[in-house]
């Protein structure tokens, strides 16, 4: 179209349905937060009850048992993210489990997880201090002769990190919707190759291991946020950890 002098454009801004998930998953954290943030308003005083305390768990879980151990000090922060980065990836693989309403696949899409990795890379790369690049550049105990072989491995490492960050989501995410479609995809190889009884044999098995397989996608939805956001707290913590 742009070529051939239409008008119409070829960049292409619809909305897709990872786009949409993700709007989902950002005004479901909208919704959420707002809501436990007024209880907090309106009783500050008190103890926190049903979704509140649920979440005020987690977000002291993220701060007791990832910012402070992996970061040190200077955790505070870095909490916005950690807990942006957490609930996102929680929240958007949570929507990837629920059936019947449009088979969201927002983490299982590689673009997504790369930009959530990047953020991780820019983060810690703006937040280095003189002894994370210094062990990049100059790494201690190295003999100099030993450097020029040193820092490319070095930097090299700074980039994987991320990449590896980014893979993993993915790779977790799509490997499980992928076991889930693999067994019900059996049911009717099963009905095509050996006819409706053993279509209908073969979809009590399939059934079963998938129900089995979404209950373990309910763990590992979780575990995979709360992987991305200790791995990234401990990049923070490299960046900002003083020579000692």
């Amino acid at each position: 179209g742009y070529f051939s002098g239409e008008t119409d454009s070829f960049i292409d801004l619809s909305i897709t349905k990872t786009v949409a998930g993700i709007l989902i998953t950002v005004l479901l954290m909208f919704l959420v937060f707002g809501s436990v943030a007024k209880a907090y308003k309106r009783g500050a005083d008190k103890a926190p009850k049903g979704f509140q305390a649920l979440m005020e768990t987690l977000i002291l879980f993220i701060r007791d048992e990832i910012a402070k151990p992996s970061i040190g000090s200077k955790y505070e922060g870095f909490m916005p993210f950690l807990l942006t980065i957490f609930f996102f990836i929680w929240f958007a693989n949570i929507l990837g489990l629920i059936p019947f309403i449009g088979g969201f696949n927002v983490t299982g899409n590689i673009a997504v997880t790369l930009v959530l990795a990047l953020f991780t890379f820019v983060v810690t790369t703006i937040n280095g201090n003189k002894t994370y690049w210094g062990h990049i550049f100059a790494t201690p105990g190295v003999p100099g002769w030993l450097l020029p072989l040193m820092i490319p491995i070095e930097l090299l490492g700074v980039f994987t990190k991320p990449l590896v960050l980014c893979l993993r989501l993915f790779a977790n995410i799509t490997a499980g919707h992928i076991i889930i479609l693999s067994f019900m995809s059996l049911i009717f190889i099963f009905a095509d190759l050996y006819g409706t009884g053993a279509g209908y044999g073969a979809s009590i098995v399939s059934l079963l291991f998938g129900i089995f397989m979404n209950t373990m996608e309910l763990l590992v939805a979780f575990l995979q946020a709360y992987v991305f956001t200790l791995l990234s707290a401990l990049y923070f913590g490299s960046a900002v950890e003083e020579h000692h």
